[in-house]
């Protein structure tokens, strides 16, 4: 039994045409596109300038790209007419702002597919282009600005960001010309457990004064609301943040405090593998068989890992190795501990003992122990703020590699911070109901 609710065909509608402001009057199709006539729904034939009805004068035709139907670029052929006042004698065109903004050569439903394609299906500009049947110039330049028109520049955007995140991120690798720049990330949602991170901004270069610029255009009532800095270990981003958010907490997560202790660990390696060699790792060297094993948490070891680390311990000049790795293994168990409070006090022991006990002969211990001292307050932040780590900002820079490697590199710096918007500011829920 057929649904009562069917009606009868009606090309307007299924095009979406009437969400426009037009009607279909005919349709060709090909094998490579689909062409639909159509014309202004509800003609305004009133002179704007007396108010005397308009004699029609001509119909000009344009052609504008439309959502594709069934992966065929569609394009809409509009018959646009033109009037003239009998009266005043100016000349004036059927309004089409409801289909296409202005100098626009995709209508608005188009671009609204083209943006939800970007953002939810993450399709490539060349894609989108291909599906509109337009160059990727004219897609790329509709799309980014119908993102930032309707996405990115919207003032709610900052709205109830508490906790940030801030990191360097590579953008270009290639020699010439700044490669970096510096990320801000909303980790409130991360931190709260109702959501993911989300990019707020990037910034060109990476420096104290970038983000200290950033943060001083920010509204003072925004600033106030700030209430943790999640960061990694470069003392730029603390400084710029102590300036500018004297009310926040700066914390070091647990990402770059755990990279510190695995770097001084490999450091110490490749020292006493060369000490004890004369020369760098190979294949069949104990030290280098054992490197990855070496930064394995001990309570994810198999036995088999253990049984390779015992082995290696046995070897009395591999003794500096053993003792660096067991400060690895104790900053790794206090971020591991279920309560707080006890990994807060595990992490404030190891920090006091290898700040004033380092053996001689232990450089990397000792620089290591200078840098926990040094963050000591920012280190144990963390264990007061569980859930403002900067690891989701990591997260967020293997989402940007990945949107690269979509778009097969990036030369333009303005479309990549565009793109990457796009791509992680957040916007997916907002948008996914129309994809």
């Amino acid at each position: 039994m057929l649904n009562s609710t069917f009606t009868a065909p009606d090309l307007t509608t299924f095009t979406g045409l009437n969400e426009l402001g037009l009607t279909a009057a005919g349709q060709h199709l090909s094998e490579t596109k689909a062409e639909i006539l159509c014309h202004v729904t509800n003609p305004d034939p009133w002179c704007r300038t007396c108010g005397e009805v308009g004699v029609p004068r001509d119909t000009v035709i344009r052609r504008l790209a439309h959502q594709p139907l069934g992966w065929r670029p569609t394009v809409l052929v509009i018959k646009h007419r033109r009037y003239r006042c009998a009266y005043c004698r100016r000349v004036w065109r059927e309004d089409l702002s409801q289909a296409v903004a202005p100098r626009q050569k995709i209508s608005r439903t188009g671009l609204g597919w083209a943006l939800v394609g970007l953002v939810c299906q993450h399709l490539s500009v060349s894609r989108i282009a291909e599906g509109l049947g337009v160059s990727w110039n004219t897609a790329n330049e509709a799309v980014l600005a119908e993102g930032q028109r309707l996405l990115i520049d919207d003032p709610t955007r900052f709205d109830g960001v508490k906790v940030i995140g801030v990191d360097e991120h590579v953008w270009r690798h290639t020699k010439s010309g700044d490669k970096y720049v510096t990320v801000i990330v909303d980790l409130t949602a991360v931190r709260d457990g109702t959501g993911t991170a989300r990019l707020l901004d990037m910034i060109p270069g990476r420096s104290k004064t970038v983000f200290k610029t950033w943060l001083a255009k920010q509204d003072e009532r925004w600033k106030q609301g700030i209430e943790v800095v999640a960061m990694d270990g470069f003392t730029g981003f603390k400084s710029a943040a102590v300036e500018e958010l004297p009310d926040a907490v700066e914390v070091l997560d647990p990402f770059h405090v755990v990279k510190l202790g695995s770097e001084a660990l490999d450091q110490n390696r490749q020292r006493v593998q060369r000490e004890q060699y004369g020369r760098r790792g190979r294949k069949d060297d104990p030290l280098y068989k054992c490197r990855r094993t070496l930064t394995t948490g001990l309570s994810l070891a198999t036995d088999r890992q253990k049984t390779k680390l015992e082995n290696l311990f046995k070897v009395a000049e591999h003794e500096p190795v053993q003792l660096v790795w067991s400060v690895y293994q104790r900053m790794v168990d206090a971020y591991r501990q279920p309560k707080p409070e006890i990994g807060r006090w595990a992490m404030g022991q190891l920090i006091a003992e290898i700040g004033t006990k380092v053996p001689k002969g232990l450089p990397e211990l000792k620089k290591l122990g200078g840098t926990l001292r040094r963050r000591r307050t920012d280190i144990l932040a963390y264990f007061d703020h569980v859930g403002s780590s900067n690891g989701p900002t990591e997260a967020l820079n293997g989402r940007l590699e990945h949107l690269r490697g979509i778009a097969l590199g990036f030369r333009n710096l303005a479309h990549y911070i565009a793109r990457s918007l796009l791509e992680a500011g957040g916007f997916r829920p907002g948008l996914h109901s129309h994809s």
